[in-house]
C-alpha cells in the first residue's frame, strides 16, 4: 500500500507543515462535508484540493477561495450535492465546474478533464479519470498541485519546487500554453510578480510579445478580472518596478498612465497602501485632464456604483486650479452632504497620494469626515409654507433648494434673516 501511494503522491522531507496547513483548513470549514460524500459515492471516485488553495497555502498566504478536483463527471457531482442537500450553482457547467455553497462559502468542484479543441478564448473539453492527464492541461506548474484532505500531494510537475524556488514555469510548450487561452499572459505576469526570484527567461518574454495580440480575443470581464489581482497593492509596487511586466501592462491597458507614483509613495500613501481597493488605484492611474475617464469605464463596464467613485474624483480634480479653498472644510461639507463620505474620503486621498510630501491638513480633514454625521436640513417646506405662505409647486423647491445651498455653503449654518432674503429675493 504504502509503495502504491509513493507512485501517485509527490513525498518529501519537508511536507509536514503543510499537511497540518492542509488539515486544519479541512477541519475549518465544511468542505469535509464534500470530501466525505464523493470519497464515499464510489470505490473510485476520489476529490483532491487543487491550484490556488495549495499555492497559498504553500507561501503562508491567506486563503480566500478553495478549489477543488474530482474524476467524476459533473451530473454525478451535482447528483451527490443535491442528496446531500448542499446548495449548489452550475458555474461553468460546460467546462466541469460546478460551485458548491455551504454557510456562505463557495467551493469550485471540475472535473478532470482534457482540452479537445482551444481557440485562444476558451476550450471545449472532454471529462476524464485520469489526474496525470488533467495536470498536463494547466498553465503553470505552480497551478498543478494537488492534495487530498490528509495533506498527502500529487505534484506531477514539481510544482512545489518551482515556488520554492520562486521560478515560474509553464506546463509543456510555452507559446502552445499561450495560445490555448492568451490570458495566460496575464496569468504569467500575476504570477510572476508574486512569487518570482529569477528573472525573465529570454524565450519566455519573446513569446509573450509575439502572442500579445491575442489578448484581444478575451473578453473584457475576464481581463478586468485578471486586472483586479495584478493591481493589488503587493503585486502592484512589484509591477512598477520590472520593465517588461509593467510595459506589457500598459499595452493591453493603454488608460492606465500613471505607475510612477507608487515608486515615489510619501509616508502617508505607503502606510495606506494595504487599505486602498482596486477602484481607488484604477482612479489614480487614469485620472487626469483627458476623457480616459469615460473611456475606461464604458470599455470595461464597470458597475454603477464603481463609476460614480471614479467619477466623482474625476470631475473634482478635472480642469482645476488649486487654490487654498479648495480643500476647504467647507468645500469638503459640500462634497460630503451631496456625495457621501466616500466621496470625501476619495477626493482627499487621491490629492494625498499624488503628493510628493504629506499634508497634515488633508490628513485631519480625513480623520474629521471618517466620523461625522451627515447632518439634517432644519428647514422644510412646511414651514416655507405656513411661514412665508409659499404655496406648494415649483417655487417651493426652488426656493427650499436655494436655502438648502446656502445652509451647506455655511457649514451647515444658516439664519433666519438669510432664509427671509432668499424668499424675499
Amino acid at each position: 500500500m504504502k509503495n502504491l501511494l509513493d507512485k501517485l503522491f509527490f513525498r518529501s522531507n519537508n511536507l509536514e507543515n503543510l499537511s497540518s496547513k492542509i488539515k486544519s483548513l479541512s477541519s475549518k470549514t465544511q468542505v469535509l462535508k464534500i470530501f466525505t460524500a464523493i470519497n464515499s459515492y464510489s470505490s473510485e471516485s476520489e476529490i483532491r484540493y487543487v491550484g490556488g488553495c495549495l499555492r497559498k497555502m504553500i507561501k503562508n498566504e491567506k486563503v480566500d477561495d478553495i478549489d477543488l478536483a474530482t474524476n467524476l463527471e459533473p451530473k454525478d457531482v451535482i447528483g451527490i450535492l443535491k442528496k446531500e442537500g448542499i446548495n449548489y450553482f452550475e458555474t461553468g457547467i460546460e467546462h466541469g465546474t460546478v460551485t458548491a455553497l455551504i454557510d456562505d462559502f463557495k467551493f469550485e468542484i471540475t472535473s478532470l478533464r482534457e482540452d479537445v479543441v482551444t481557440d485562444g478564448r476558451h476550450a471545449q473539453v472532454k471529462f476524464s479519470r485520469d489526474w496525470k492527464q488533467d495536470a498536463s492541461r494547466r498553465d503553470f506548474t505552480i497551478n498543478s498541485i494537488y492534495s487530498d484532505i490528509e495533506g498527502n500531494l500529487f505534484d506531477p510537475f514539481n510544482g512545489k519546487n518551482d515556488l520554492d524556488n520562486g521560478e515560474i514555469n509553464f506546463i509543456g510548450n510555452p507559446e502552445k500554453r499561450i495560445q490555448e487561452d492568451y490570458l495566460r499572459i496575464l496569468r504569467y505576469l500575476r504570477f510572476f510578480l508574486s512569487y518570482s526570484k529569477q528573472k525573465h527567461k529570454p524565450e519566455i518574454s519573446k513569446y509573450l510579445k509575439i502572442n500579445l495580440n491575442g489578448v484581444s480575443k478575451i473578453s473584457k470581464e475576464r481581463l478586468l478580472d485578471e486586472l483586479k489581482k495584478i493591481l493589488k497593492p503587493n503585486i502592484l509596487i512589484n509591477l512598477c518596478k520590472d520593465k517588461l511586466c509593467l510595459e506589457m501592462i500598459k499595452i493591453i491597458f493603454p488608460e492606465l498612465k500613471y505607475f510612477d507614483i507608487f515608486n515615489n509613495l510619501n509616508l502617508y500613501a505607503k502606510n495606506s497602501l494595504d487599505n486602498i481597493d482596486f477602484i481607488f488605484i484604477i482612479s489614480l492611474l487614469i485620472v487626469d485632464q483627458s476623457d480616459d475617464v469615460d473611456y475606461f469605464l464604458y470599455k470595461y463596464n464597470i458597475s454603477k456604483k464603481n463609476q460614480q467613485r471614479i467619477k466623482n474624483i474625476d470631475e473634482f480634480y478635472k480642469n482645476k486650479k488649486f487654490t487654498s479653498k479648495t480643500f476647504s472644510k467647507n468645500k469638503m461639507n459640500e462634497i460630503f452632504y451631496y456625495k457621501g463620505r466616500e466621496a470625501v474620503i476619495d477626493i482627499l486621498k487621491f490629492r494625498i497620494f499624488k503628493l510628493k510630501k504629506v499634508d497634515n491638513n488633508l490628513i485631519e480633514l480625513i480623520d474629521n469626515f471618517k466620523e461625522k454625521i451627515k447632518p439634517i436640513m432644519p428647514i422644510k417646506a412646511d414651514i416655507l409654507m405656513s411661514k412665508y405662505k409659499i404655496t406648494e409647486g415649483k417655487l417651493l423647491g426652488n426656493k427650499l433648494k436655494i436655502i438648502e445651498d446656502e445652509w451647506v455653503k455655511n457649514n451647515f449654518q444658516i439664519t433666519e434673516k438669510e432664509v427671509e432674503n432668499i424668499i424675499n429675493s
